[in-house]
């Protein structure tokens, strides 16, 4: 057929999660990878292209905030050397006054510097001071206060507040306009996430209704669920906090790393050189630990997968007394979960201490070199503070960019299952078709109708014929997998035929849209579908200004407006966990939901099965005034409940092999006449 590839949960060779899909309700495992990472971002970006001005601001944001706070670490060296320089005492200014004093043509005479005059005798009270500095090994600091007013007020300490003032004020300055640049992003980056998220989940919710309904037969619900939820909120997540962690974290890698070789090189190649080292160890624990992660995913993959196997299967376990066979597989299951997590979990365990010595081993690196660098006179204590700082700007930022490169796989295999779902192919576009149908009658007819699944080479329907009349009641009867429940399925267009035509009323159901076909019936299925609601919102779904009256005369036709006055508030008492229906009653509800449609056609699929035979006969009293006047379709197991149908169409292998009365066909003795009596065999 032409149908393009779809990869489901249920491929040969990937194991199904608890949910059936690949995942269960948790979408992508850690650490799984896109098959096409790059191109599944492309696509990512090109869906979130109207927002690509603004993702432009936000990253605008965060780099600008990232290099101001890149900026502090050098202001606060500046401003560390201007308290240091402060603190001792100016010794420029003390030569200076020597020279002064050494190049006065006549000595102990007055001279004046800076605007302060110091005498004779103030310049030989200095000079006895300075010669007795020598023999007071350690007391210089102490000799300078013993200098003279005029000479001590000139050299000694004295920091530079309003440099100082100056200095802070801007690094307030820069680390504000940080953190609202920060926050700015923050919520833009939020906002339009969640705008991309609500976009993506519409887009899903859209394109389910447009898929065929060969799609949901080779998918299951649980992996469709995961694309929904799960799998849009992984890429949400990531474009919120990866991205931005990535270009941040980039970004206060490289700049740190740049400031550092314009600070000083030494000091440079002793910080990189800590930090590497650590970070040797720490990719070292990586690697072996994330084996042990992917076993644990693993393990609980397959615990999840038999607790819930032997929680939906519960009754059979205890039936066959199957619980310590049970209790044996979770208890070995159980065990390997736990030694792989133990593993994983220590190992893991380990990053945040190995974090935290490669800070502390790269703070030691840089005090050591620092400090003998300076001895040297070779940096300023001010640059040993900054690198410090720098330390932590560059080492931080791998760690995150390592956790943001993890969380961009996982986004990655997210939005790979996404548009594998968006792109899959759709039923084709029924805009320009034109068929109408106008005072219904019913008439039916099959010409020629050929069918497989869209999936498989094999053919189902080989050459199905048959014509129904206005309000007759065509009953069809075969064995299981005769194809009894797909030809109703052809004629409310589920699937599409791949030979002959399937009329109403003359007109040929292909060239009719869909949901005008589907406006000619109401079903009733085996499978009954009730809804968290109140009972009168189930009764009437999707059928608006329906009468209490209609209601309750459709529910006392099939014996369930007794049932239904019992409950706590009636008819708009809600169906939840708290109401308990039985599987009959269930059925009974999508009957008169059926009654309560009222369409031109009618087609019932085995609608009685799941009642006992009381409520058996008094819904099919009611059904059989419902079909009054109705074409009508009943696909019945029981032969009993068929006896008075117009026509009955016997199928065997895609087929009619027999078609008449239910007196004709027992007549033939064929093998509608031993299908019916062999059921009367068995209850015999």
């Amino acid at each position: 057929m032409g149908q393009k590839e779809y990869n489901t949960g249920q491929e040969k060779g990937r194991q199904a999660g608890p949910m059936g899909g690949p995942h269960g309700p948790h979408g992508p495992r850690s650490g799984e990878k896109a098959k096409d990472l790059v191109g599944t971002w492309k696509k990512l970006f090109g869906y979130c292209r109207k927002y690509m001005l603004v993702f432009v601001i936000a990253m605008f944001c965060a780099a600008i905030g990232t290099v101001l706070t890149l900026i502090g670490p050098d202001k606060l060296s500046e401003m560390t050397d201007t308290i240091t320089e402060g603190i001792a005492p100016d010794t420029e200014m003390l030569q200076r006054i020597m020279e002064a004093i050494h190049g006065n043509p006549v000595p102990f005479t007055d001279i004046e510097i800076d605007g302060v005059t110091i005498t004779g005798e103030d310049q030989a009270e200095m000079m006895a001071v300075i010669a007795g500095m020598d023999k007071a090994d350690g007391e210089g600091a102490m000799a300078l206060e013993q200098l003279p007013d005029s000479v001590y007020g000139l050299i000694k300490p004295s920091i530079d507040m309003d440099r100082i003032f100056q200095i802070g004020f801007v690094l307030i300055a820069f680390y504000v306009i940080s953190y609202i640049l920060s926050a700015v992003q923050g919520w833009i980056m939020a906002t339009v996430t969640q705008r991309v998220s609500q976009e993506m989940r519409s887009d899903i919710s859209r394109k389910i209704n447009r898929l065929p309904m060969w799609f949901y037969n080779r998918t299951t619900t649980g992996d469709v669920l995961s694309r929904v939820t799960n799998d849009v909120d992984t890429i949400g997540q990531s474009l919120n906090q990866s991205i931005r962690s990535l270009i941040s974290s980039a970004i206060l890698f490289f700049g740190s790393l740049a400031m550092m070789l314009l600070t000083d090189g030494w000091m440079t190649l002793t910080a990189v050189a800590a930090s590497l080292l650590g970070f040797v160890f720490m990719f070292l624990i990586m690697g072996r630990s994330q084996k042990y992660f992917t076993r644990q995913q693993k393990h609980l993959g397959e615990m999840n997968g038999h607790i819930e196997e032997i929680y939906a299967g519960h009754t059979v376990v205890k039936a066959y007394n199957g619980e310590e066979e049970a209790w044996k597989t979770f208890d070995q299951m159980n065990g390997n979960l736990c030694e792989s997590g133990f593993k994983a979990q220590c190992l893991s365990g380990l990053m945040m201490p190995i974090m935290i010595f490669i800070g502390n081993l790269g703070y030691v690196a840089v005090c050591v070199a620092g400090g003998a660098l300076a001895l040297d006179g070779r940096i300023s204590f001010g640059v040993i503070v900054a690198f410090m700082m720098y330390v932590r700007y560059f080492t931080q930022p791998l760690s995150q960019i390592a956790q943001a490169v993890q969380s961009l796989q996982s986004a990655g295999a997210a939005g790979e299952r996404v548009f594998e779902f968006l792109e899959a192919e759709e039923m084709e576009d029924e805009s320009g078709k034109t068929g109408m149908l106008e005072n219904v009658k019913g008439d039916v007819e099959f010409e020629h109708v050929r069918f497989g699944y869209e999936d498989s080479d094999r053919i189902i329907i080989h050459d199905f014929s048959a014509k129904a009349k206005a309000g007759q009641k065509i009953a069809i009867v075969g064995p299981t997998g005769a194809g009894k429940t797909t030809m109703v399925n052809l004629l409310m267009r589920f699937h599409e035929i791949q030979g002959g035509k399937i009329r109403i009323d003359g007109i040929p159901t292909d060239q009719m849209t869909r949901e005008a076909v589907h406006g000619q019936f109401c079903m009733v299925l085996q499978d009954t579908w009730l809804f968290e609601g109140t009972v009168r919102e189930n009764l009437v779904y999707n059928h608006e200004n329906v009468s209490d009256e209609k209601i309750e005369e459709a529910c006392r036709a099939v014996g369930l407006h007794h049932f239904i006055r019992t409950l706590p508030h009636g008819y708009d008492t809600i169906l939840n966990d708290q109401v308990n229906l039985s599987q009959g009653q269930k059925q009974q509800l999508t009957i008169a939901r059926a009654m309560i449609a009222d369409k031109p056609m009618l087609i019932l699929d085995e609608a009685t099965s799941s009642v006992d035979t009381r409520t058996e006969q008094l819904i099919q009293a009611a059904m059989d005034k419902l079909m009054e006047n109705r074409t009508s379709f009943v696909i019945a197991h029981r032969l009993s409940t068929i006896k008075n149908a117009d026509l009955i169409l016997v199928m065997k292998d895609g087929d009619i092999i027999e078609s008449g009365s239910h007196e004709e066909l027992l007549n033939q003795g064929g093998f509608y006449a031993d299908l019916y009596n062999s059921q009367f065999d068995q209850a015999s």
